[in-house]
């Protein structure tokens, strides 16, 4: 599962502020209100948030992601194309959303310089979690490479999923399947690539040096069934 298991007083703090964040936004404010919500002062709230409301927009992100997690957990992707298993997965991220204001202005915080790492860290953390929920057991670049690739479409999708006002946001759905189009021609192409001996140093070398960036407690091999291949 994406992140630690959070205190049951931080989650009641994050129940309390998402009523107040379409309207405060993830600000100083909002976490004044939520902390009164709960019977707690500011002082005692910070001692679960030292961050105040930043913190609280983090657990909601990965709250989000557990949530995709567990519902992907009880589908069966066996069969399924691998494009269709991501696809499915970034369906799902949306889907598990309650208030699209609430992601607004989460989108907003985590665009102001001094929370734009945490941000980026939030993407990829999702990212990661798409892949492990529908079976990734990459280890080498590839583990890299499928990571950086998904954060940029999730990322775009969550942009244009924001703005979407169609009926069931059918737009979002279309462009869904246009971004996950441009990844398996990149899949495609990486592949041809490394069956090029003439490229098998280089991979080499980047297999190596993104070793150390694995995330802990990432899926190993053995640990789940099904490889991305582009044939799939």
């Amino acid at each position: 599962m994406a992140g630690t298991i959070p205190d049951e007083t931080k989650l009641r703090l994050l129940d309390a502020i998402v009523m107040h964040v379409p309207f405060d936004g993830w600000s100083p404010e909002a976490f004044a209100a939520a902390s009164r919500d709960t019977g707690l002062t500011v002082q005692e709230a910070r001692a679960f948030c030292p961050r105040g409301a930043t913190d609280l927009a983090v657990l909601f992100h990965q709250q989000g992601d557990r949530a995709m997690e567990d519902a992907l957990a009880g589908t069966d992707l066996d069969g399924m194309r691998i494009q269709d298993r991501i696809t499915l997965a970034i369906r799902t991220r949306l889907d598990v959303v309650t208030d699209k204001e609430v992601v607004r202005r989460g989108s907003a915080l985590f665009a102001l310089p001094q929370n734009a790492a945490e941000g980026g860290r939030l993407i990829w953390g999702t990212a990661d979690a798409m892949w492990r929920a529908i079976g990734d057991t990459s280890e080498d670049v590839n583990w890299y490479t499928k990571r950086m690739t998904l954060s940029a479409v999730w990322s775009s999708v969550v942009l244009y999923w924001l703005g979407d006002m169609t009926e069931g946001h059918r737009a979002t759905d279309e462009f869904i399947d246009r971004r996950i189009a441009d990844v398996m021609r990149f899949e495609k192409a990486k592949a041809r690539m490394s069956g090029n001996p003439l490229f098998k140093p280089l991979t080499g070398i980047l297999s190596r040096a993104v070793a150390p960036i694995r995330a802990p407690g990432a899926a190993r091999r053995d640990d789940l069934p099904g490889r991305w291949s582009p044939q799939d």
